[in-house]
């Protein structure tokens, strides 16, 4: 009887899901009856009609087919087999199969796997579904979407391709997709002329175009036995080079770019030890662990908050700092004040800290790394020309290493215990003598030192995964900044910061990572024979 009631049960459900989906089906919007009549041929289509009836949707639909071509392309085109409606079918979390209006995007419910058949395509048709996709964006989509068309057809500059760039300019198009359809033309002009004067003006405008298809065009015009005209020949050989060293160029200025994002990195990591070691004499080897604890804030920041991944970040840095200057402060009052004026113990129990810090990590997280999202707001790229491109994310942590600096700067010029903390760091004694609480400016500095260092964390949980070692790979060279920029100087560690990753990049390509990293060391050796005081020393007696 259970089981016969239980049957009775999933008939009922399945019946429920059924009419549930015609319901949702029957509400959404109506299409016109001649994309209607082609949409209900798309099922029982083979691969081969299938492409055709693609064209006929692009000849009666238009560009409201684009929704529909993008499912397509995507895999993700469906067919209810009760009703023969097409729809796109995705999983939600739960792994439920959720179907949507093509069109609308409207939900219409749960769909269970018999119900519902996948229409197939093959290369052939996604082929054919980019192109159509394309040439609906030309002559419909955004300029982005134009520009990406435009783009795409230079590869295949056929006589309908033309034509549908001919239509598009004079349905009116920007300056900026005019003159990519005038850069069509004269690769066209150059492939099929015959007059010389009119191929050397096609050269002429293709000339410093740093597009791919334009240089492949001039690549094969060069190596084309049966091309006769040395003029043109000539002009091409020359118009490459230009192109040529332009890409250089920006070669050059991409490595730049990483420099300074390497060098951002440094900057913060080192930052916040530069106002240890400057003020305490203190060489904390646990510094690398106040990053990897902000990194792990970042972490679980995001964990606690999944729906919010935007804004995530944004929470994590003022929690970061706190996290990590709260662990500082408890180090120095616990450990640091204690060895005060000994700095060999210091360094030796600070490394043991590190080791400490290290371990709770893997007990609490386990051993392996955890992967941070990065906000939607960071991920890509910039553009700057077709060879040259910055990625948000780097680009936004240089900006947010220079305001970190900036704003620390500020508070050591400005505010009091800026005032204490540069006293301290020229005479303890004296400073002492005049009635500031040195230990209380000890424990604030070594604070604030270790929640930069947090902050740094955070910033590069955007970079690489966050691991129990994260902090072990930077500690070295954090020290190395410090010491080439000045200790205890800001400005030195800023220039220290950007010319050791500025460096590093330069000689990657040449020397390989290890040994670029070698050089710089080697150099830094041999600089701080010269100047044993960094490029900034500190000023005050306690700098002699």
């Amino acid at each position: 009887m259970k089981q016969f009631l239980r049957c009775v049960g999933l008939m009922l459900t399945s019946l429920l899901v059924v009419l549930s989906a015609g319901s949702a089906l029957a509400q959404s919007q109506p299409l016109p009856p001649a994309v209607e009549q082609v949409l209900q041929q798309l099922p029982d289509a083979s691969l081969r009609e299938t492409g055709e009836l693609v064209k006929q949707l692009e000849q009666v639909g238009g560009e409201e087919m684009r929704p529909l071509f993008e499912t397509m392309l995507a895999g993700d085109l469906y067919f209810h087999k009760a009703s023969g409606k097409v729809m796109a079918v995705q999983k939600n979390p739960a792994g439920e199969r959720i179907g949507l209006d093509v069109f609308t995007g409207a939900e219409l419910g749960v769909q269970g796997t018999r119900d519902i058949k996948k229409i197939r395509v093959n290369n052939r048709l996604r082929g054919q579904l980019r192109e159509a996709i394309g040439r609906i964006d030309l002559l419909h989509g955004s300029e982005a979407e134009k520009r990406t068309a435009v783009l795409a057809i230079l590869d295949d500059l056929s006589t309908n391709n033309l034509s549908l760039l001919q239509s598009a300019a004079d349905a009116g198009v920007s300056e900026g997709v005019r003159d990519l359809i005038e850069l069509a033309n004269a690769m066209v002009r150059l492939r099929d002329g015959s007059a010389t004067d009119d191929r050397l003006a096609a050269i002429e405008r293709m000339n410093d175009r740093l597009e791919a298809p334009v240089r492949n065009q001039l690549r094969r015009l060069l190596e084309d036995e049966n091309e006769q005209d040395a003029a043109v020949k000539a002009a091409a050989q020359k118009a490459l080079e230009n192109i040529t060293e332009r890409i250089e160029f920006y070669g050059q200025m991409e490595q730049l770019f990483f420099g300074l994002s390497l060098g951002s990195v440094l900057l913060l990591a080192a930052i916040g030890l530069a106002i240890t070691f400057g003020v305490m004499g203190v060489i904390n080897m646990a510094h690398g662990e106040m990053i990897m604890l902000g990194a792990y804030t970042t972490y679980v920041i995001q964990q606690l908050m999944p729906a919010s991944i935007e804004y995530s970040l944004l929470l994590a840095v003022p929690a970061a700092f706190l996290v990590s200057g709260s662990v500082g402060v408890l180090i120095e009052r616990g450990v640091i004040r204690h060895l005060q004026g000994r700095p060999l113990e210091t360094l030796l129990a600070t490394f043991g800290i590190s080791l400490i810090l290290q371990q709770a990590v893997r007990s609490i997280f386990s051993p392996l790394n955890m992967q941070v999202v990065t906000p939607e707001w960071m991920s890509g790229s910039l553009a700057i020309n077709p060879v040259f491109s910055v990625t948000y994310n780097r680009l936004y942590i240089l900006l947010f290493a220079l305001a970190v600096f900036i704003t620390l700067l500020a508070i050591l010029k400005k505010s009091s215990l800026g005032l204490n903390v540069r006293a301290v760091s020229q005479n303890r004694d004296m400073a002492k003598a005049m009635g500031v609480r040195t230990e209380m400016v000890d424990a604030m500095t070594f604070g604030l030192g270790s929640g930069i260092a947090g902050v740094a964390g955070v910033a590069l949980s955007q970079l690489t995964n966050v691991g129990p070692n994260l902090g072990q790979s930077y500690i070295i060279d954090s020290f190395m900044v410090v010491v080439f920029g000045g200790v205890g100087n800001l400005l030195g560690t800023l220039v220290g910061g950007f010319s050791l990753g500025v460096a590093n990049k330069f000689l990657e390509p040449t020397t390989g990572a290890v040994l670029a990293n070698i050089i710089v060391l080697v150099c830094l050796i041999l600089f701080i024979q010269k100047r044993p005081k960094g490029l900034f020393p500190q000023r005050g007696r306690a700098a002699e």
